[in-house]
C-alpha cells in the first residue's frame, strides 16, 4: 500500500471521529446548568402546580365538593404558598418595572386569567325568552315521543316506530 493511501485513510477516519463525537462534546457544554438557573426551573414548576391547585380547589367549591368551614383556610394556604415561591422567583429574577407589584395580586392576577381561558363560552341567548326556550323544548319532546315505539322485549332498549328490529340486541319487532 501506498503511504499516500494511508494518509488519505488516517484524514478520512480522523475527518469521522471529529464528525461522529461532536454531538457528544457540544452537548455537554450546554448541559451545565448553574444553581440558580435549577432553582428557578423548580420554582416556574412550583408556580404552576400551586396555580393549578388553587384553580381545581376554586372549581371543587364551586361544585360544593369543599365545605364552605374549610376553604377559605386551604385558599389562603395556597396563596401564600404561592405568594412565597413568587417572592422567591422574584428575588432570583428581577423584573422590570414589576417589582412594586404584590405577590398575592400577581397570584390572582393569574388565576382569573386561567379561569377566563378555562371558561366555556356560553351562547348568547339575548334576544329569548324562557317561554320561547319552553316552546322550543315541548315541541322537540313531542316529535320524540311522536316518532318513539316503545321498548325491546328482549333487551329492553328504546326503539323508534320505524323499527322493525331492535337496533341494540336484533330481535324482531312487532
Amino acid at each position: 500500500m501506498d503511504i499516500g493511501a494511508i494518509f488519505l485513510l488516517l484524514a478520512v477516519l480522523l475527518v469521522t471521529v471529529v464528525f461522529v463525537a461532536r454531538p457528544f462534546w457540544e452537548n455537554r457544554r450546554r448541559m451545565t446548568v448553574s444553581a440558580d438557573e435549577h432553582e428557578i426551573s423548580s420554582l416556574l414548576a412550583e408556580r404552576d402546580r400551586l396555580l393549578t391547585a388553587l384553580q381545581e380547589l376554586d372549581f371543587d367549591q364551586t361544585l360544593g365538593k369543599i365545605p364552605a368551614e374549610d376553604y377559605p383556610g386551604m385558599r389562603a394556604g395556597l396563596l401564600q404558598s404561592a405568594s412565597d415561591v413568587l417572592r422567591r422567583l422574584d428575588l432570583l429574577q428581577p423584573q422590570n418595572g414589576n417589582a412594586s407589584v404584590d405577590a398575592e395580586s400577581r397570584v390572582e392576577a393569574v388565576i382569573a386569567a386561567r379561569r377566563a381561558d378555562a371558561s366555556v363560552q356560553e351562547p348568547d341567548h339575548a334576544g329569548v325568552s324562557d317561554e320561547e326556550f319552553e316552546e322550543l323544548i315541548a315541541s322537540r319532546r313531542a316529535v320524540r315521543k311522536e316518532k318513539a315505539g316503545g321498548f325491546c322485549p328482549k333487551c329492553g332498549k328504546p326503539v323508534l316506530r320505524s323499527d322493525r328490529f331492535c337496533p341494540h340486541c336484533g330481535k324482531a319487532i312487532q
